[in-house]
């Protein structure tokens, strides 16, 4: 995909949760494009490794191996992220799982609550670390990864689609009560987008999910971390609390 254009994001700090891969690391990637540092919250640690190694040394790369899901981890990666690489700009949770592919009548409870600490007590926990920073300095940018799912609910991904139509309420939510800040918080949903995470799913699912998709083919990473550049920007001024789509034509409202 070619990269047509330019956000300036230099003297900017980004952390992205799950970083090391997929659109997590796209998004990274972009933004590094743009001159920004980044601290990269994963909780793969060969992959973090790897995905570190990708930048090279002209980037100013930290990573933290972190579960977002643990408010212990996430504040005390929170110190360490500030200590080693000064006050955060920009937040991106892009950090999540699926779950199994089944029926709410079958759905196992302990993957149920899984799915909802990582997707959902995720994202709160690292709003909720590093947005007061961001409200003492006047200035940030919020990014939550959610999903056309949270519109939609998709069958036999009840908990996925339930945890990201709270990541939306949650972007919402957050959003109003920092409006009259320098703080921007917003999400994207997009329709779903060929990475690892599809190892996750069963092959009908994602069959399912393409034949919803009128382009009739998945997003690219690069697609959704383009979106997101402009979110982290400093020209996304008068957007918060919002949702934006980016489902090949899926989503309808």
């Amino acid at each position: 995909m070619e990269q047509a254009n330019f956000y300036d994001f230099s003297g900017r700090h980004a952390v992205v949760t799950g970083g090391a891969a997929g659109i997590g690391l796209a998004i990274a990637q972009r933004l590094a494009a743009g001159g920004a540092s980044l601290t990269l919250w994963d909780r793969d640690a060969a992959q973090l490794q790897a995905a570190k190694e990708s930048f090279g040394s002209a980037v100013r790369v930290q990573c933290m191996t972190v579960d977002v899901s643990s408010a212990g981890q996430v504040d005390a990666a929170r110190d360490a992220t500030i200590e080693g690489g000064g006050a955060v700009d920009i937040l991106v949770n892009s950090a999540g799982i699926t779950g199994p592919n089944t029926t709410v009548c079958d759905y196992p409870i302990e993957d149920w609550d899984m799915v909802m600490a990582i997707n959902l007590r995720g994202p709160f926990l690292t709003c909720r670390a590093l947005a007061p920073q961001m409200q003492a300095r006047d200035y940030g940018r919020i990014v939550n990864i959610a999903s056309v799912a949270a519109k939609e609910g998709n069958p036999n991904a009840s908990a996925y689609s339930a945890s990201k139509a709270g990541l939306v309420a949650l972007t919402k939510s957050l959003g109003k009560e920092l409006a009259q800040t320098g703080v921007r918080v917003n999400c994207v949903t997009p329709a779903a987008v060929r990475t690892g995470m599809f190892a996750q799913m069963t092959q009908q699912h994602i069959d399912y999910m393409l034949s919803k998709i009128p382009m009739n083919r998945f997003g690219q990473p690069e697609e959704i971390a383009a979106l997101v550049a402009w979110l982290a920007s400093a020209d996304c001024s008068f957007s918060t609390g919002a949702v934006f789509d980016i489902s090949g034509g899926r989503a309808t409202y």
